[in-house]
């Protein structure tokens, strides 16, 4: 029975069944609430209106659950309040057809014959500061038969829990080709990590040259400062060639299908595990890939770096900062600071040349 009799009252309360149902669909009805109201006020909209409304109409449904109460009224108002916003919401789509920041105007888009990769569009910016550059892309043909490995990069700026994580892609001849997924900003627009959560940006893949993409970030950002890092992989040819390809795809898809940056689930490091999973082996799932600034350990972690050292000392060794200032604008800035780097190799060294 959901219902007990009270003796003393000769009435009937509800039974612990009965109340416990009551208690999870108030913790339903208060994720919900607590969800569309962040979505309304940090979203597209910003709409402080409509984040209250769904605050209020929430929170009186729970009280009633609760309480013990008719959910009736307040059901029926927060029902129409989620069911508006969700219409709404759905609504919301990304789009490639705004007034871009110069850094973001422009989508790489990749050409692929057989071997030959083109890429169009690969970003090489002059930074004289952070806002004052010219502006400058080329394109750049690729043998894939010549595609080495691939390095990671992991930047610093607010303590060792969080990074900006960024792949290059190692080509024979010192040849490197860097992608790093951010969000696409619009004029005027700046980046706010709890609005990223709610369709506030879209999703782009820079492809650069590393004397924009690790320079920017070395040599000029200054406030704050941000450290990179770089660590050479021992991944194999075949599982280089896998994944960038797996990059190429969602490149040229972005180009007919946007898409939404997501500060939890679609960002700079989820993005690289999804990709990752194109070559067979473990890819288990770890919070350090929620926490990005522990990216770099995980990849330790799996044999993918120069184990025969400590985690700790390769880290301080792939510290490029110092090594970035002395090559700024040269030609071979890409090569100058990876001088003295640990690289593994996923089999035997290659033959002396």
């Amino acid at each position: 029975m959901s219902r007990q009799h009270d003796e003393k009252s000769g009435t009937a309360r509800p039974g612990r069944a009965h109340r416990a149902l009551r208690v999870v669909a108030a913790l339903v009805v208060l994720g919900l609430a607590l969800w569309a109201s962040l979505a309304a006020y940090f979203g597209p909209w910003a709409s402080g209106v409509g984040a209250a409304g769904l605050a209020v109409s929430g929170f009186g449904l729970v009280l009633a659950l609760l309480r013990g109460r008719s959910i009736r009224p307040a059901g029926l108002v927060f029902a129409i309040a989620f069911g508006t916003f969700c219409l709404l919401w759905s609504r919301v789509e990304p789009s490639n057809d705004r007034d871009w920041q110069p850094d973001v105007a422009r989508l790489a888009r990749a050409s692929i014959d057989g071997d030959q990769v083109t890429l169009h569009d690969i970003r090489n910016f002059d930074y004289r500061s952070e806002t004052d550059y010219t502006v400058r892309f080329y394109d750049a043909t690729f043998d894939l038969r010549e595609l080495e490995s691939v390095d990671l990069l992991t930047v610093y700026w607010m303590g060792d829990a969080i990074a900006h994580v960024m792949l290059s892609f190692v080509f024979e001849g010192d040849r490197f080709v860097t992608v790093s997924i951010e969000t696409r900003k619009e004029v005027g627009e700046s980046y706010d990590t709890i609005r990223g959560f709610f369709r506030q940006y879209e999703l782009i893949y820079v492809v650069g040259d590393e004397r924009d993409l690790v320079r920017l970030r070395t040599n000029v950002r200054k406030d704050p400062i941000e450290d990179v890092y770089l660590y050479r992989t021992g991944v194999s040819r075949a599982s280089a060639r896998r994944l960038f390809l797996d990059y190429l795809r969602e490149i040229n898809s972005l180009h007919e299908r946007p898409e939404f940056y997501n500060t939890g689930t679609t960002n700079c490091t989820t993005n690289v595990y999804r990709h990752t999973k194109v070559n067979p082996g473990d890819h288990h799932f770890s919070w350090k890939i929620l926490l990005s600034g522990y990216a770099a350990e995980y990849v330790y972690e799996n044999g993918l770096l120069d184990g025969q050292i400590p985690f700790e000392t390769l880290r301080r060794l792939s510290h490029v900062n110092a090594r970035a200032h002395e090559a700024d604008r040269a030609d071979d800035f890409s090569k100058r600071i990876r001088v003295g780097l640990p690289r593994p190799w996923p089999s035997a060294p290659p033959p002396p040349q």
